[in-house]
């Protein structure tokens, strides 16, 4: 087994990488006390070998892979790729370009919604992944050996489900799907939501323009708190305990240390005096300058039958066409599109709508309907007498 602990070593192996079109990459992190996620060890496979890079050597500088993984005519192969490519952004100030995330192409080609790796290798190939090092702590050192054929496997058996995968897809003509998705890995906002718009990641229980203000300040305080300490956010401070806050906004240390979510001492710590200024200043800004409670839909008469006819006819379409059902629209989705024919939903843009979109809007229009034949159901196309009588 090859491990790489020294900077002449990586960019040897990353040259010689670069002579093929794939590489497939995965990483080990450690995150449960930290707000960004720590790299331990780094794995790398092409398609005559497989590597893994110790990122915690003293002697190794990771700027050869950063080269690689900006190589733009090398396809980045990761599963869940999510994680992985935050790290790289973090820490190499780049977006790997091109990518290929094989759950999602997985969802294209009907292995279900969200199937995680061991399953998806065992589809494909038949071999069982061993799962006992998945919770191991990467940070120590040495690593056994059993700890490392894990770490390998990664990257060793997503080869074949990148080559199985890639063909499937170019057999049904479905590449340019996962290519839209991809370009949703590969944006800058996926990875570093401003602070300011990090009270978009709360559940919206604000009732007046006031809480709303107050929610918006401490989440944008909590967010830049975390990111300067690196720490996790609910350990600056928990998500209910800014509700409470929201509804009751305490005004000084005795207040703020009454409070039921409130850990002892954290009024009098280095947190409290931040959060209490957060709260001020949202008790400061003039009634005039308040911002708008978003607007709860008012969803048209006979939106819910919709939504459940429009649920039929996803999953018929999943089963017509092998596509996860996650992956074309949610329960959401549904209900929007069931209230305006021109929702700002995915199902209704690109190989979606081609897919089930226009099928939904149809459906939702009475220019076809949904019968039952044979134990199956079917979408019956209408005449225009029919479709007449379904507009009345």
């Amino acid at each position: 087994m090859k491990i790489i602990t020294d900077t002449k070593t990586l960019a040897q192996t990353c040259r010689e990488i670069s002579k093929f079109d794939y590489v497939t990459v995965d990483t080990e992190f450690l995150r449960e006390t930290t707000f960004w996620p720590k790299l331990c060890l780094l794995q790398l496979g092409w398609p005559q070998d497989a590597v893994i890079v110790d990122v915690l050597a003293k002697d190794i500088d990771l700027a050869p892979f950063f080269e690689l993984m900006g190589d733009e005519s090398v396809v980045k192969v990761f599963h869940a790729a999510r994680q992985d490519i935050e790290i790289i952004y973090k820490l190499g100030h780049l977006l790997p370009t091109p990518v290929f995330d094989s759950q999602v192409a997985a969802m294209v080609c009907g292995f279900g919604d969200s199937i995680s790796y061991d399953q998806l290798v065992y589809k494909i190939t038949g071999e069982q992944v061993d799962k006992s090092s998945r919770f191991t702590d990467w940070s120590k050192r040495p690593l056994s050996e059993k700890q490392l054929d894990y770490a390998l496997g990664d990257v060793t058996h997503l080869r074949n489900v990148y080559l199985s995968i890639k063909a499937n897809l170019e057999e049904q003509n479905r590449a340019h799907w996962v290519a839209e998705e991809m370009q949703i890995l590969t944006s800058v906002e996926t990875y570093d939501m401003p602070p300011e718009n990090a009270w978009k990641r709360l559940k919206m229980r604000a009732r007046k323009p006031r809480e709303l203000a107050i929610m918006q300040h401490i989440a944008r305080w909590r967010e830049t708190t975390a990111r300067a300490n690196d720490v996790p956010r609910g350990r600056v401070i928990k998500d209910d305990v800014i509700y409470e806050i929201m509804s009751n906004p305490p005004r000084n240390e005795s207040a703020l240390g009454a409070m039921r979510g409130i850990k002892r001492g954290f009024d009098r710590n280095r947190y409290g005096a931040g959060l209490l200024e957060a709260v001020a200043n949202a008790l400061a800004v003039p009634n005039d300058q308040l911002p708008t409670l978003p607007k709860p839909r008012q969803a048209p008469e006979g939106t819910g039958a919709a939504a459940e006819m429009l649920k039929v006819l996803l999953k018929l379409t999943v089963e017509e066409e092998g596509v996860a059902a996650k992956v074309i629209a949610n329960v959401a989705d549904l209900e929007r599109i069931a209230a305006d024919d021109n929702a700002d939903v995915s199902a209704l843009r690109g190989w979606r709508r081609e897919l089930f979109g226009e099928r939904a809007l149809k459906l939702k229009n009475g220019e076809i309907a949904l019968g039952f034949s044979g134990r199956k159901i079917t979408v019956i196309e209408l005449g225009e007498n029919a479709k007449r009588m379904a507009a009345e």
